[in-house]
């Protein structure tokens, strides 16, 4: 198996043309007859017996052909990509250019990568604001850990108020009757939350264990069931039980409790710190791609559409990956959204052709300055993968390339570059 040819067909497309000898095409004739003769049946043979020159004269020499040259597309085809040093981008189109004495003959129509041009990349000014940090950001993150470390408790020595969580039963009527979906027993509601009818919740707060009242309401014009919509109804309550969430007092004893801090005025000061660390990176974050944005409009070269097709897919395919990890699949995600293959396709489009043109800017840049990845950027990045997966580092190096990681890197250090160059003024 080799290449024969490798010409420019229209720009940034070629066509390759790549051999298979006759050896291996009959042994892959051949192997497709053992495999499909005991399922075919020529008459005066029982099924499956009948000669291979006997099933080639009825159906045809070809008769096989199809799945042989399918059969040894993959191998043949990397091969002659290989052997052309070209970057090919997107799916390649495959045709039978001839089978004859001396083999087969094939033909793959492929996209490459273009060669683009990218100028002014150096000195791009953007603007770099990052959000100050306020007591309030401080006092909620105080609270979601107070939150964290409170407890339930039963309230038994006075009436229901707002916040609490009341155990109820009950049953709603319109008109005099019972209506469907209005009855509930050992319900757990936290009044409050504005989970019921509007002024339900309301109607509970001041009302006792074992008490049982009516609460009268309106259902909203907008009501989900039409029925019931803007009509008055009664619902008879019962509560079985009371219960309060009990936060932790905000002292220096909470925050021993929480931190390796000794005093609550420490453990702020470190909360607001961190917050500061994540609005600085925010605002990197932000730069990144704001430049990232600049050197797309820089950019200048024919993009194949098969490269946008491709990057698409990728996008899809880790869609499709990230729901998977969370018990999901695409077919139960479009049967919840109403969406499909193509709306999502169309959906990630934007994405997907931004960051093809980012990268090639990138790695156009990487190029022009000479940027390279050292083999300890490389073991880095290696590391960071095995870190992140919690798996071994030579599973990493065993499943990804380290061209593929050196390529990463140089982008992201092109990246760095133009980040160095550029001119950041902060608001």
């Amino acid at each position: 198996m080799s290449l024969t040819k490798s010409e420019v067909i229209e720009k940034n497309r070629y066509e390759l043309q790549f051999s298979v000898d006759k050896a291996t095409f009959d042994a892959a004739v051949t192997a497709v007859y053992r495999k499909q003769a005991k399922n075919i049946s020529v008459p005066g043979f029982r099924k499956g017996k009948a000669p291979r020159s006997v099933i080639e004269k009825m159906y045809g020499t070809g008769v096989f052909y199809e799945d042989a040259i399918n059969d040894l597309i993959p191998d043949a085809y990397t091969a002659a990509a290989k052997e052309s040093n070209l970057e090919i981008v997107g799916q390649p189109e495959f045709d039978i250019v001839s089978i004859d004495e001396n083999g087969l003959l094939l033909s793959a129509k492929v996209y490459v990568k273009p060669d683009v041009e990218i100028k002014d990349y150096c000195g791009i000014e953007v603007e770099k604001k990052i959000e100050a940090v306020t007591d309030e950001d401080v006092d909620k993150e105080i609270e979601v850990i107070r939150e964290r470390n409170s407890r339930e408790i039963d309230v038994t020595d006075r009436a229901a108020e707002m916040g609490d969580t009341t155990v109820i039963d009950f049953e709603g009527f319109c008109d005099g009757v019972a209506f469907e979906g209005g009855k509930g027993t050992d319900y757990a509601l936290k009044l409050g939350s504005g989970s019921f009818i509007p002024g339900f919740e309301e109607q509970i707060v001041g009302k006792n264990i074992d008490e049982e009242f009516d609460v009268n309401v309106t259902f909203p014009e907008e009501y989900h069931a039409a029925e019931l919509a803007g009509k008055p109804a009664v619902f008879k309550v019962k509560i079985h039980a009371i219960t309060h969430v009990e936060l932790p007092a905000l002292d220096d004893d909470f925050a021993k409790d929480v931190s390796e801090f000794d005093t609550l005025d420490e453990y702020k000061a470190d909360i607001k710190a961190k917050i500061e660390k994540r609005h600085e990176t925010a605002a990197d974050n932000a730069v990144e791609d704001k430049l990232v944005e600049a050197l797309i409009e820089k950019l200048e070269g024919d993009i194949p559409e098969a490269m946008y097709e491709a990057e698409t897919e990728n996008f899809v395919r880790d869609y499709d990956t990230r729901l998977r990890s969370q018990g999901l699949d695409l077919k139960t995600y479009f049967k919840y959204t109403g969406m499909n293959l193509d709306s999502l396709r169309e959906q990630m489009r934007p994405q997907a052709e931004r960051q093809v043109k980012a990268r090639l800017a990138l790695e156009k840049i990487a190029a022009l300055e000479n940027i390279e990845a050292t083999e300890e950027d490389i073991n880095e990045e290696y590391n960071n993968i095995a870190t992140a997966y919690g798996i071994e580092i030579e599973q990493v190096k065993e499943s990804i390339e380290a061209d593929a990681i050196a390529a990463d890197m140089k982008v992201k250090k092109a990246l760095d570059f133009v980040k160095e160059k550029a001119v950041i003024k902060a608001e």
